[in-house]
């Protein structure tokens, strides 16, 4: 499935077709090898961007919500579980306290029992009630548009802020999970683990006006295809552009099985997904998968 290219990246001219179509073995490590020069691998960053946006025309966040506390707290119940189980969770956690206001006046244990599919559900209802107060008591009861008030809030870090700037404000950022940072460094688009660090640096290879968009394709693409433990590279739709290719499997047919989601013929992770997307929609809490 292809779409037209995303020309948010810029266009890069003849020179940068003709460099960019070129095998940069030195990201390889390949011995003797010249080091990538800044301007090669600036091509070769973005070129993987415009194939990932080919190969991913429906990329989104993966939480369900409706505006931008909700993302919010769905953002912050996200850590150390799945997107699916999160989804699975909230249609009854806003429900009963669909404002700041209302969760802030929340019963702990009450919160507690309805986050608890997450995992580590008191440190979460304490996060969620802290930055509810916060909300309520510090910005009107609304969420703020700018990451240093949103990273003041209880459970709130960057990488929150960016997900809720991005996707509730239409404010450029990056976001720099697990997935996002295993696959900037397996294309040797950093060396960096500290995620500030990285941000920073993969900030710096693209214009700002992709960066919302970039991350989400890099976090699908890492979900279906560039697993951490068995990366699919027998069916990575852009395997000639990746310096790791081989640390997965490298047949076609093998590397098919290992897919997920849409890609591989399962449900993705939004109980309401998209209408663009090609998959089908998660199930809820309890009901047979």
């Amino acid at each position: 499935m292809t779409a037209p290219r995303n020309s948010a990246v810029g266009e890069q001219g003849s020179a940068d077709s003709t460099e960019a179509s070129k095998p940069h073995k030195s990201v390889k490590g390949s011995k003797g090898a010249r080091p990538e020069s800044r301007l090669a691998l600036v091509r070769r960053a973005r070129r993987i961007n415009r194939e990932l946006a080919d190969v991913y025309p429906y990329a989104h966040p993966e939480l369900d919500f409706e505006n931008s506390f909700q993302l919010l707290v769905a953002t912050v119940l996200s850590a150390q579980t799945t997107d699916l189980r999160v989804n699975q969770t909230t249609p009854a956690l806003f429900a009963a306290y669909p404002t700041p206001e209302d969760m802030a006046a929340a019963d702990p244990e009450a919160l507690e029992q309805l986050i608890r599919p997450t995992g580590f559900f008191r440190a979460k209802a304490k996060s969620l009630l802290g930055l509810s107060a916060a909300l309520r008591d510090r910005f009107g009861g609304e969420v703020p548009g700018r990451l240093e008030d949103l990273v003041t809030l209880p459970g709130v870090g960057r990488k929150t802020a960016n997900v809720v700037l991005g996707n509730a404000f239409g404010v450029p950022g990056l976001t720099v999970d697990t997935h996002f940072g295993r696959l900037v460094r397996r294309w040797k688009w950093t060396a960096q683990e500290d995620p500030e660090k990285v941000e920073a640096a993969i900030a710096a290879l693209f214009p700002k006006s992709e960066w919302t968009m970039l991350s989400h394709r890099i976090i699908f693409h890492g979900r279906r295809v560039c697993h951490a433990r068995k990366p699919a590279c027998g069916a990575c739709p852009i395997a000639p552009l990746c310096p790791a290719y081989g640390e997965g499997e490298t047949d076609p047919d093998k590397a098919k099985k290992l897919l997920k989601y849409e890609m591989g013929g399962q449900p993705g992770q939004r109980l309401r997904p998209p209408s663009d997307y090609p998959g089908r929609p998660a199930a809820p809490l309890g009901a047979a998968e």
